[in-house]
């Protein structure tokens, strides 16, 4: 049981300024593990308030030495390795074997790279007779979703203390005890007072207030786009830089050429890791119309497989709304070919991995993000028709496409309304950007871009 009382603000933990709580739940036994204080607008006032007065000091040290402080905040994070992959598998519910390898190692990953680019990005450029400065955009609201609860925020996080910015976090109510671990990291690593603050609480009240707050200059958000259409709305109505990283309905289109076993394989592995709980993830499979039953065979023995592999679903709500999408996709038609709306456990948050044939485009399981273990195959009969279909939904944060031919898969790909694109496997980059098209989202994240988006610009003429 770990119990948190205060806030980090200013460079210490302060008392919260009211006395509600939030419980944190274990969604493998439903107990509760944990608790930290539900913060109130005065706390998020309290964090812009020592985020501003510590703006100056912080723009203004050398990029450098920006770097190498995100360089000891890297190493405070290994150091807490074990511990993080420990937390994040009690809060989350997602197996150690990957909070090790993604939920811990990743986000140490994008922080090295960020302690490196601090100190080699390039924040004053030549232009004809104009000195173009990159600047920082000033006091950044960062609100980070559960689902990859460390890894949004040092994606958030550490590009903006690069910039020069300084930062209050807002962490998602389920997943809050890893955000502890990371605010000790920064006091560890020696990260100057106010520069990062932490206030925990409910989204609807202390996420709201801060990207309402008029001392925030901008808001990065990661979660549904629902919520993010919201925060958008209030960020606009100030005039403010917003980012946001939303929802996903990504195609996995495997054109005739391919290796078939692979592209189905590789795609539900996609699909399934995090127990489905992935914005990004190939939860579309488009199978040629002469391969199809194949494709469905594949598809529910690689499901089969994962049974008791996967980690719970986040809570009660996450769960049944994902047996709901499940139920809704065969009254519509859909047949089940792996899986089930059924819980397979009777205690804890588990949803079956489930494989949907016979899917349609038009279907609900084919349109919104279900963000759980379920994946839809669809049929094409043509490359046209597979490109209306991978691109015939208002999403476009991620996708994949499969070919013997990489130019054909390429040439695929180029014409993909998304952000980013697998070709024929492709290792995740944690420097190249990520981001959505459509309603997926605004900016991007990760390496030189997502450095770009907490910077403003400015020139000087000679």
């Amino acid at each position: 049981m770990k119990a948190y009382d205060g806030m980090y603000i200013g460079g210490d933990w302060r008392p919260a300024a009211g006395t509600d709580s939030i419980e944190v739940v274990n969604p493998v036994d439903e107990q509760v593990i944990g608790r930290v204080p539900a913060g109130t607008a005065e706390d998020v006032d309290a964090a812009v308030r020592a985020a501003r007065e510590a703006l100056p000091g912080w723009a203004a040290t050398p990029p450098a030495e920006r770097g190498a402080m995100i360089g000891a905040l890297r190493d405070a994070l290994a150091a807490r390795r074990e511990e993080i992959a420990e937390t994040v598998t009690a809060e989350l519910g997602s197996p150690l074997p990957f909070s090790q390898k993604v939920h811990a190692d990743l986000p140490i990953t994008v922080a090295g790279s960020y302690a490196e680019l601090a100190a080699t990005h390039a924040f004053e450029e030549k232009v004809g007779n104009s000195t173009v400065l990159h600047e920082p955009i000033g006091v950044v609201g960062a609100i980070t979703p559960w689902n990859y609860p460390l890894h949004q925020i040092v994606a958030k996080v550490a590009p903006a203390l690069a910039a020069g910015c300084t930062v209050v976090l807002k962490p998602a109510e389920d997943t809050p005890l890893v955000a502890q671990l990371f605010a000790e990291a920064v006091h560890e690593a020696g990260v100057p007072a106010g520069v990062f603050n932490l206030v925990t609480g409910l989204g609807a009240i202390a996420g709201q207030a801060l990207a309402a707050h008029d001392g925030v200059d901008m808001v990065s958000f990661t979660g549904s786009t629902a919520v993010g259409r919201g925060i958008g709305a209030t960020a606009g109505a100030a005039i403010k830089r917003v980012a946001l990283e939303l929802g996903g309905k990504s195609a996995n289109v495997i054109l005739p050429s391919a290796e078939l076993a692979k592209a189905v394989n590789v795609g539900v592995a996609n699909v399934m890791s995090n127990s489905g709980q992935t914005c990004s993830a190939w939860t579309r499979m488009l199978v040629h119309a002469s391969r199809y039953e194949e494709a469905v065979e594949l598809a529910a023995a690689a499901a089969a497989k994962y049974g008791d592999r996967l980690g719970p679903l986040v809570n009660a709500k996450q769960r049944d709304r994902v047996r709901g999408y499940i139920e809704k996709g065969l009254a519509e038609g859909a047949r089940l070919a792996a899986g089930g709306p059924e819980s397979p456990r009777e205690q804890g948050y588990f949803v079956s991995p489930t494989v949907l044939a016979d899917v349609t485009p038009e279907m609900t399981v084919a349109q919104e993000e279900i963000f759980g273990p379920v994946l839809s195959v669809l049929r094409y009969e043509d490359e046209e028709d597979a490109l209306r279909i991978a691109n015939g939904t208002v999403y476009g944060l991620a996708g994949a496409v499969w070919a013997a031919d990489e130019a054909e898969a390429v040439a695929f790909a180029r014409r993909m309304d998304t952000g980013q694109v697998d070709i024929n496997g492709g290792r995740f980059n944690p420097r190249a950007p990520f981001g959505g098209y459509k309603q997926s989202g605004v900016g991007r994240e990760l390496g030189a871009h997502g450095l770009a988006e907490y910077l403003q610009t400015k020139s000087l003429q000679f």
